[in-house]
């Protein structure tokens, strides 16, 4: 029996999304026999709301086997240990908490933490604040790279800040020199065979570009897979009320923490994340409760940029297609779905999609024997991811606005989510509940939702909290804020040229 051709890959959009996707496939059949054509008008920019990333862009890098130093330096990158997250509660202690990616270091004090937290929601007056825990945020505020010294074996989990101009164009640059094909052309139709199948893109001046399987890169346009094959799009509104963001940069004015900022704003949030040759800036709002023309105002005079300096503004549709694979065509990236950048996980969606994909295609004998099986996993990569975002609104702390007070009332919860916020407030077993459901792989750690319910401060008022018995097993922030610091003395200080 001979051994099924891998298919010639038609990519609609460049950027980021559709770069990693071409590279990931290009590397999985380009030596057997597949090919790769990504079909990029050159007059459609990169969105590029979010240029922030989890540590699923390193796996992705070191997949293709591309040096940190190479692209790094070429992407104005910078390392990020984690989140901090600052004014979204006003309980006393909380007003700021950082979300880490977890490492090695964590096995032994995340135990302690959860302990902590475990007893505190019961009532019993010990210390559970996030800070106090994990490696990623002694490295963030020392201002120390995430690489230790030889002689210590235990590298933290990172990701990443990076200009996305510029990730998109050395993606570009690395796969054309490894025969992946270019095609600035611009598409002005889609032709769909007499099977419902997509034959081929047809571009301006009379190109017509065939092939077995069409990728859409094509943005929040969807010109493949929603515009063409109608897939229905499912709105998070409901969920998730923002829907706009206004973006300007500004010049470092302090040493550079290898974190992203996340700072609460009277119908938002915004962000700060640190390039080498910029500070990146956005203010994620919802149109319903602010203009643009207060949200510029208010993102300017929190950077300090209120006469300079020009403001951009971006649209975001939030919420995910039904299928992401449907007939011959993949969707990726925001033609596919878009969570907003709270949590940075864009690209980590991008990646897990293209992987998970090329894996299901090929199982099937590039075929679409396991199409069903693959969307399922990938809606509720989605749903998982959602819920977790839709938790700091809903957690939130705050009263000092009606933005924030109708998060807090929201009720357009999913059931998974309902049942984690049960568990948590009934003294019930997180980690387990987690595990339920998402059969064992959870897309957020234990860690992370107690993070997250922790750093708000959602425990019992102080007022009823009750001092511990003698004896009580707890975890000691002390002694393991001295142990993290210890930590840390194996770490270089971070100084990104």
């Amino acid at each position: 029996m001979s051994t099924p051709t891998p298919p010639r890959v038609v990519v609609l959009g460049g950027g980021s999304a559709g770069w990693i996707t071409a590279c990931l496939l290009h590397r999985e059949w380009g030596t057997r026999g597949g090919s790769v054509t990504v079909v990029e008008s050159p007059e459609i920019g990169i969105i590029g709301v979010g240029e922030g990333s989890t540590p699923q862009l390193k796996a992705f890098f070191d997949h293709l086997g591309i040096a940190e130093a190479e692209w790094m330096a070429a992407c104005d990158a910078t390392f990020k240990l984690g989140i901090r997250f600052t004014g979204w509660s006003e309980q006393a202690g909380c007003e700021s908490y950082f979300h880490p990616f977890p490492g090695p270091v964590d096995l032994h004090t995340e135990p302690q933490f959860l302990r902590n937290c475990a007893l505190r929601r019961r009532g019993v007056d010990v210390p559970a604040h996030p800070d106090d825990w994990f490696l990623a945020e002694t490295l963030a505020e020392a201002r120390k790279a995430p690489q230790p010294n030889d002689n210590f074996p235990f590298a933290p989990s990172y990701g990443y800040h990076f200009d996305a101009h510029r990730l998109g164009g050395f993606l570009r640059e690395w796969a054309v020199a490894r025969d992946v094909v270019h095609a600035q052309l611009r598409v002005v139709d889609v032709e769909i065979d007499v099977e419902g199948n997509v034959a081929a893109l047809l571009c301006e001046g009379g190109e017509r570009i065939e092939g077995d399987l069409f990728v859409d890169c094509s943005g929040f346009r969807s010109i493949i897979a929603q515009q063409k094959l109608g897939v229905r799009f499912l709105p998070f509104a409901d969920n998730l009320f923002n829907d706009r963001a206004v973006v300007m940069p500004t010049a470092h004015r302090q040493p550079i923490k290898p974190q992203t900022d996340s700072i609460a704003m009277a119908a938002g949030w915004r962000w700060s994340i640190p390039l080498t040759s910029r500070v990146g800036n956005g203010y994620v709002y919802s149109s319903k409760y602010i203009s643009d023309e207060e949200a510029e105002a208010e993102l300017r005079a929190a950077i300090g940029m209120v006469d300079e300096g020009d403001a951009r503004f971006l649209q975001m549709r939030v919420g995910r297609v039904e299928d992401s694979w449907t007939r011959n065509c993949l969707a990726v990236g925001l033609s596919q779905g878009f969570i907003e950048p709270l949590e940075a996980t864009a690209l980590h969606i991008v990646i897990a999609t293209a992987l998970d994909f090329a894996k299901a295609y090929e199982g099937g004998g590039f075929s679409a024997q396991h199409r069903e099986t693959f969307n399922r996993r990938i809606a509720a990569k989605y749903e998982g991811i959602r819920d977790y975002i839709v938790a700091h609104y809903r957690l939130n702390q705050r009263s000092d606005a009606q933005y924030w007070r109708d998060n807090a009332a929201n009720h357009a919860l999913s059931d998974n989510l309902k049942a984690m916020m049960t568990a948590w407030f009934t003294h019930e077993d997180i980690t387990q509940l987690n595990n339920q459901q998402h059969d064992g792989a959870p897309h957020y750690a234990t860690m992370s939702w107690h993070c997250l319910f922790a750093g708000y401060g959602t425990f019992p008022p102080q007022a009823k909290m009750q001092p511990p018995p003698p004896g009580l097993a707890a975890g000691d922030p002390q002694a393991v804020r001295a142990m993290l610091a210890a930590c840390a003395t194996n770490f270089p200080d971070y100084a990104p040229a």
